[in-house]
């Protein structure tokens, strides 16, 4: 059923003959021959277009327009007369008439004429939708979704701003770490405290250490004054250690002191300070697998993860790329003093069927520049970049009926592990998580299917390797994770 129509006329043979042309294209009908008993149907009926004469007995056809616009704006009114007049056109537009046909009337031209009412009710129905999910969102900062993954996401951080308890956030790059720590620590009783950012990974081990605990005067070359660390700094407030899968291991017993004590001891000072600060920590590492890799400590792992929170792919979280990048829009064409108004439909399918490797910075960066390349006052789907353009995924098997052709299940189970793997970013532990697999069984098809040196991590990583192949040193030591 492409929608339901209910026509108005006071010619019972013209209802009838509309209803059958009509029925016949795939809408559902009713028909009345009087404009109040009509509005009442409208009134206790769903409808998605109505289809009424301009002359009708008592009440018109404009006056009809007038009722439904005041009490059912969202139902679209096509006007039908036989006197095509401007004035009359007018006047139906006036009192809220979608469009405006004269008869005698051709089917084509009212079924195309319905076709755009009904797209019209859903885009205005889907813009009202949007703005309530946009306004329902805000009480969790600046993150807008309405998708399950993000529905949960938000539970999380409701319960988590409840206490003082380590939080620790994983998720891809570019997923908003950052803006998860924020709306932790506004929704807290810390609020009122300042929110301190160091990114572990962004400075060397010995100006990280004198940045997190501070320095007293003389400590080192060109300490000439005492400085207070982050953690005093933060007191009050939140500490967001960002990448601290990255934190270098002689950092991480003086970090987990600190959490144990609570007390911080500056760079060449024998004074212990108390500390009073939240401590929020992100990665988008495994730290399960550096803890058994023994590149992060077991026993500060548990003690920053007290209360674990995943932030979604954007590739996972549905028609949140059509919210995130209709705000990115209105932010960004405001900015740039430009009018426009949204995407086009084709526009709108690309952003929808791109994986978003970048998640929402790569959605960001695309509508920045679709807005500053853009003419016209809807972007198009030549204004987003080369990659959205011309992404599709590719298929996992043979598209043929001879079976000659088609790929044994284990050469499947292959292609399909290298590509989750591939739009992870060789992140095993998230891959194993959208295979359904725990962590031991995917490193163990890794092997079994020859896919440890195709991966994206070992590509980018190579293990390093003896003469023969053999792994050197330490490196010969096969983790226990994968024995049988």
């Amino acid at each position: 059923m492409r929608g339901r129509a209910l026509i108005v006329d006071d010619d019972r043979d013209m209802c009838d003959m509309l209803e059958d042309a009509l029925g016949r294209r795939e809408f559902a009908t009713a028909s009345r021959t009087r404009a109040d008993e009509a509005f009442q149907l409208v009134e206790s009926e769903e409808f998605d277009v109505i289809v009424t004469d301009l002359n009708l007995g008592g009440m018109n056809g404009i006056d009809l327009c007038g009722r439904i616009a005041a009490n059912r704006p969202d139902v679209p009114v096509v006007v039908l007369t036989a006197f095509g007049s401007l004035d009359t056109a007018v006047a139906a537009m006036r009192a809220g008439a979608y469009d405006f046909i004269t008869k005698p009337v051709e089917i084509e031209v009212l079924d195309r004429a319905l076709e755009r009412a009904i797209q019209h009710r859903a885009l205005r129905e889907e813009v009202r939708r949007l703005r309530q999910a946009v306004s329902a969102s805000r009480q969790f900062g600046e993150f807008i979704g309405t998708s399950p993954p993000m529905t949960r996401m938000f539970e999380m951080i409701a319960r988590a701003s409840e206490t003082d308890a380590s939080v620790l956030l994983t998720g891809e790059s570019g997923t908003g770490k950052e803006l998860v720590a924020r709306a932790l620590h506004q929704r807290g009783r810390r609020a009122e405290g300042p929110f301190v950012a160091v990114n572990c990974a962004a400075m060397p081990e010995q100006l990280l250490e004198s940045e997190l605990f501070g320095h007293a005067r003389g400590a080192f070359t060109d300490a000439k004054f005492a400085r207070a660390g982050l953690f005093v700094q933060a007191g009050g407030g939140t500490l967001f250690l960002d990448e601290i899968g990255e934190l270098p291991l002689g950092l991480q017993p003086k970090l987990l002191r600190a959490l144990q004590e609570r007390v911080v001891r500056a760079v060449g000072s024998d004074v212990e300070t108390p500390l009073d600060v939240r401590l929020i920590a992100a990665t988008n590492r495994d730290l399960e697998t550096a803890v058994e890799e023994r590149r992060f400590r077991e026993d500060l792992y548990f003690r920053i993860n007290v209360i674990p929170i995943q932030i979604p792919a954007l590739r996972l979280r549905g028609n949140d790329v059509l919210l995130l990048a209709q705000q990115f829009l209105r932010e960004l064409a405001a900015q740039s003093s430009k009018r426009i108004t949204g995407f086009t439909t084709s526009a709108a399918e690309k952003l929808l069927g791109y994986a978003w490797p970048g998640n929402v910075r790569e959605l960001r960066n695309s509508i920045e520049r679709a807005v500053a390349l853009t003419s016209f006052e809807q972007i198009t789907v030549e204004d987003l970049p080369e990659r959205v353009r011309s992404y599709h995924e590719s298929q996992l098997v043979i598209a043929s009926d001879d079976p000659s052709a088609m790929p044994p299940l284990k050469e499947v189970e292959r292609r399909y592990i290298l590509r989750v793997l591939k739009t992870t970013g060789g992140n095993k532990a998230l891959a194993a998580r959208i295979l359904g697999l725990d962590r031991k069984t995917i490193y163990r098809k890794l092997e079994t299917l020859d896919l440890a040196e195709e991966s994206p991590a070992s590509a980018r990583h190579p293990t390093p390797r003896g003469p023969g192949g053999e792994h050197p040193g330490p490196w010969n030591r096969r983790p226990s994770r994968f024995r049988s």
